[in-house]
């Protein structure tokens, strides 16, 4: 699909080193950026098969940033919201807005890789339904 195949959106500098190193180690193309704004540049750039997309975030939240990247970006790319805020309103709102997965923090890393794994197999379309883990 695009010259990326996950793209790490998160201003903690540690998770996004973690994830993006352990990601990258299981074969992945991986890019990683700490802001909304930084995320839609890249993601139109690069066409990324799944976004890692924090919700709490400095400037643009999760939810304003997949606003506007639905806004410009026009792919079918799979998104997982992560987020330390476990809020039902939160996790509808994000559902209409196209994410397909919802996951707490702290995650346990096989059950991102497991995760990551279902919704972009090797030559399989993207799976677009709306699950929360």
């Amino acid at each position: 699909m695009g010259d990326c195949d996950l793209l790490i959106v998160d201003d903690q500098p540690g998770i996004r080193r973690l994830l993006y190193e352990v990601l990258s180690e299981d074969g992945y193309r991986v890019e990683a950026v700490a802001g909304g704004r930084e995320a839609i540049d890249k993601a139109v750039l690069l066409r990324p098969r799944l976004i890692l997309l924090d919700m709490k975030m400095p400037g643009m939240n999760g939810l304003e940033t997949l606003i506007e990247l639905n806004k410009v970006y026009k792919d079918a790319t799979a998104v997982i919201l992560m987020t330390a805020y476990g809020e039902l309103e939160i996790v509808m709102q994000a559902q209409k807005l196209g994410v397909n997965h919802y996951i707490n923090k702290p995650f346990d890393l096989e059950d991102i890789r497991a995760l990551i794994k279902s919704l972009i197999p090797d030559g399989a379309e993207i799976d677009r339904s709306r699950d929360i883990v």
